[in-house]
């Protein structure tokens, strides 16, 4: 009868040994790899943040009243009035019912503006909206929408085939011509980006990008504003920067926007521009 036997001590710390040298030799050589995948997934997190703020930024602006942006505040900040419908308006109806000078208290539109009756009742009709005050002072040199210049309330809505009627308490636009292009827009209600915090602490950025909606139009823009809701877009903000050019004169204005994301040493900044359509 064979006596089993099993391994010695030399021979258990031996095999010991030996794995730890070669799971250290293992180590060395994958370290830098999966470090560099690390790296590139955060890169790739940071790229896809950045990117997907810009472009939820430019949605917003695309459909913007025109000449309602307005950067303002301490901080990096943008407000504007989103719009979400417009059309053109019968002007022979709206001379026949004093809408440019006594008043009047509904447009017919050229065409369909809305689905269905009592649609976008509670939203504002805006008509020329030719200024942002984002000085914050309203007058009748520079009417604007932000202080209820050329701005109604609508109270009904008719759907009415290629020729939609809209509701509203008597209101007097101006100028006396009316709009030169006829038009119209619906506008829902402000909308700010907030860029709040931004700066560097160790190898993070400290900031944060948040999108503002609900809260009242106020006449002169406060950041954050009050009320409403607001829903964070990007943290690890290290860099924000809105550079907006209304171009006025010429209808067309620039918002150049640049964002900048720093998470472990890791630091993604993009640039974005969007043009601005300021004919009203």
């Amino acid at each position: 009868m064979r006596r089993q036997r099993g391994f010695t001590l030399v021979e258990a710390v031996t095999v010991i040994t030996i794995t730890g040298i070669l799971a250290a030799i293992v180590a060395v050589f994958i370290t830098r790899p999966v470090q560099g995948y690390m790296d590139t997934v955060r890169r790739a997190w940071l790229t896809d943040a950045a990117d997907t703020a810009l472009r939820r930024i430019a949605r917003d602006v695309q459909s913007a009243l025109p000449n309602s942006l307005r950067p303002n505040g301490a901080g990096p900040n943008l407000e504007m009035l989103v719009a979400a419908t417009g059309g053109r308006y019968s002007q022979d109806a709206a001379d026949a019912a004093g809408c440019f000078a006594a008043g009047c208290t509904g447009l017919t539109s050229l065409g369909s503006v809305i689905t269905a009756s009592g649609e976008r009742v509670g939203q504002r009709l805006s008509v020329y909206n030719l200024y942002n005050n984002d000085g914050g002072g309203c007058g009748p040199t520079n009417p604007s929408a932000w202080c209820g210049n050329n701005t109604a309330v609508i109270t009904a809505s008719t759907e009415g085939g290629d020729a939609d009627g809209l509701a509203f308490a008597s209101t007097a636009f101006k100028p006396a011509t009316g709009s030169p292009s006829r038009r119209f827009f619906v506008v829902t209600g402000p909308v700010a980006y907030v860029c709040d915090g931004v700066g560097v602490a160790g190898d993070n950025g400290t900031g944060t990008l948040s999108r503002y909606e609900g809260h009242a139009i106020a006449a002169a823009p406060v950041f954050p504003p009050a009320g409403g809701t607001a829903r964070l877009l990007a943290h690890r903000v290290s860099a924000c920067q809105f550079t907006y050019q209304p171009g006025a004169t010429e209808r067309q204005g620039l918002l150049s926007l640049y964002l900048e994301l720093m998470e472990a040493g890791e630091r993604v900044g993009l640039y974005h521009e969007v043009h601005v359509d300021n004919a009203p």
